[in-house]
């Protein structure tokens, strides 16, 4: 599978923006999808993640309350809706995909693809 981001873009803080991961293959729907981000000098981390189905949704501590991970299996694609922006927001996101993640959904070693991240900036 084939994933694309999109959506990034520079926001003032408490602002929003929605971001979203399209992907190709007629399987997606078989997919764990997350989303991580990457703040300069910084590890990638956890943000988001849903599971094939869109049943279970999980979320790092830092964006719970603000942030909405969703799906439309029909259009091959998983939203990220991000509410209240903050400064610390500030990175570039990407969005991963596998099968059977369950509840290793933190984990970056679990996910095999990879989009191409987009840039989110929050400027205060």
């Amino acid at each position: 599978v084939q994933l694309q981001a999109s959506g990034g873009g520079l926001v003032q803080a408490g602002g929003s923006l929605r971001l979203s991961c399209a992907a190709s293959g007629r399987t997606f729907s078989s997919y764990d999808v997350g989303w991580f981000r990457q703040a300069p000098g910084k590890e990638r981390e956890f943000v988001a993640a849903i599971s094939w189905s869109g049943g279970n949704t999980y979320y790092a501590d830092s964006v719970k309350g603000r942030f909405t991970i969703s799906r439309d299996n029909a259009k091959n694609t998983v939203y990220l809706q991000m509410n209240s922006l903050k400064p610390e927001d500030t990175a570039v996101y990407y969005c991963a995909a596998d099968k059977a993640v369950g509840s290793w959904y933190w984990a970056i070693v679990e996910y095999d693809y990879w989009g191409q991240g987009t840039l989110v900036t929050v400027s205060s």
